[in-house]
């Protein structure tokens, strides 16, 4: 394998997570998988993984690299830096980690200091493409870091990614880029949601009005997606209201860094914050569309 790590771990076994490992196994990487979902880990056992696990540490000291694949910050500082004996201090030095979830550049930096006490290096990696793309092994990834990292997980990368773009090689600058997506995903998605609650105020035809936008200059790829769900009435979340109540709340963390102002992104957020106190969070992001009162939305067929 020349200069490639080997033994590779995934921590978190989502929809996210699942798919990069089985992409992994796929192209005969040697790979680990653990979450505290004892199912996510027999599945992941069954399609060939070398070994699962509730906790990393038992396989700390085979592992080359560890991709981290959970939800926010705090899950990732708890995995590597709590407990008695926190699995910073088990994972061999020069042990990779490979930051995946999204965070706000100063949180990735602070950790990447951290890390670093360690002897342990940070790609700081997010990601974007859903669980499809994920099981198809072709998310985009938007990654900084030491080039030498890159080399070294370059297959990695290559089984897991359509696009990897390298956006600098100091850690946060891949973190900063997958926030402003995160900007224009959460915006494409509310204004998604206003233009077919008036729709609907209006008395048009979802189905219609879909129609016509789908095929014509006010389409996003956000629209065409999630306002499919509207249309079955089937909030299932591929992706939830509350990721994005997180998500854009880290893209107004970064305009008060520094000092920008962003207006839409403002509203967006405040549209999420809405829809998850109204006991919607764990929905798909596209039910921020029932926060809109006096319309009569599609239900699911049974």
């Amino acid at each position: 394998m020349g200069n490639f790590v080997n033994n590779i771990g995934v921590i978190g076994l989502g929809s996210m997570g699942m798919g990069i490992a089985q992409s992994l196994i796929k192209n005969n990487i040697s790979t680990y998988g653990f979450d505290l979902n004892q199912d996510a880990c027999q599945r992941l056992l069954r399609t060939g993984a070398k070994g699962v696990g509730q906790d990393a540490a038992e396989f700390a000291h085979l592992i080359d690299a560890l991709l981290l694949v959970v939800v926010n910050g705090r899950q990732v500082e708890a995995i590597l830096f709590s407990g008695e004996k926190p699995l910073v201090e088990q994972l061999r030095p020069g042990t990779i980690i490979v930051l995946h979830s999204t965070l706000a550049a100063e949180q990735t930096k602070s950790i990447a200091q951290r890390l670093a006490e360690y002897q342990l290096p940070l790609v700081d990696a997010p990601i974007s493409g859903g669980s499809i793309k994920a099981a198809d092994g072709k998310l985009t990834v938007m990654a900084s870091g030491a080039p030498v990292l890159f080399e070294k997980l370059s297959h990695v990368f290559e089984a897991i990614s359509e696009r990897l773009y390298r956006v600098g090689d100091e850690v946060g600058l891949g973190s900063t880029v997958k926030t402003i997506h995160q900007l224009l995903a959460g915006v494409h998605i509310a204004v998604a949601a206003e233009s077919m609650a008036l729709a609907s105020k209006a008395g048009i035809d979802l189905a219609v009005m879909y129609d016509i936008v789908t095929h014509a200059a006010g389409n996003s790829w956000m629209f065409e997606n999630r306002m499919q769900h509207v249309l079955d009435g089937d909030y299932t979340p591929k992706s939830s209201v509350d990721i994005f109540v997180k998500d854009l709340g880290l893209v107004m963390e970064t305009g008060k860094a520094l000092n920008f102002p962003l207006p839409l992104a403002a509203t967006a957020h405040q549209m999420f914050i809405s829809a998850s106190s109204e006991g919607f969070g764990q929905q798909d992001d596209s039910a921020v569309i029932k926060t809109f009162k006096g319309i009569t939305l599609p239900e699911k067929k049974a």
